[in-house]
């Protein structure tokens, strides 16, 4: 009968590495006191990273919005004209193409995209009935096809 083969699992260089690094870690952290523990953990830093990022993103959509609404509206405090709402849609349609050019997978974007689009559609159809002239200047101001 032969020998059962028995294996010994060899571990990484890198887990090596994670291991000692954790052990290390720990050891300075059972020195300092709990509120300094806080601050050298990475996944608290990253947190407040991320959430910077998203104020200034979210800034910069409310400036370029409220610059939209001053360029396209026809009186001081109009935001409901179809001249404002196609130029915040175009605003949005662009901010979601970006978006699903780097996640190409989200599925669920790409259906907000598509309504949002019909929307204007349907809003530029409203224009083009109602006033010709002010369609036209829309789409040439705005860059848009038709």
């Amino acid at each position: 009968m032969p020998k059962a083969k028995t294996t010994t699992r060899k571990t990484s260089k890198k887990a090596k590495a994670g291991k000692i690094a954790v052990k290390a870690l720990s050891k300075v952290e059972s020195k300092l006191p709990a509120k300094q523990i806080k601050k050298t953990t990475t996944k608290s830093t990253k947190r407040q990273k991320k959430t910077l990022k998203e104020e200034t993103q979210e800034n910069a959509n409310e400036v370029s919005k409220r610059q939209i609404i001053e360029q396209f509206a026809t009186k001081k405090g109009d935001t409901g004209s179809p001249e404002v709402q196609i130029a915040l849609s175009t605003q949005k349609i662009y901010n979601l193409t970006k978006h699903l050019e780097q996640n190409p997978k989200d599925n669920h974007s790409r259906r907000g995209l598509l309504k949002i689009i019909s929307k204007r559609r349907r809003i530029l159809n409203y224009l083009h009935n109602k006033d010709e002239e002010r369609y036209a200047a829309l789409i040439k101001s705005l860059g848009l096809k038709k």
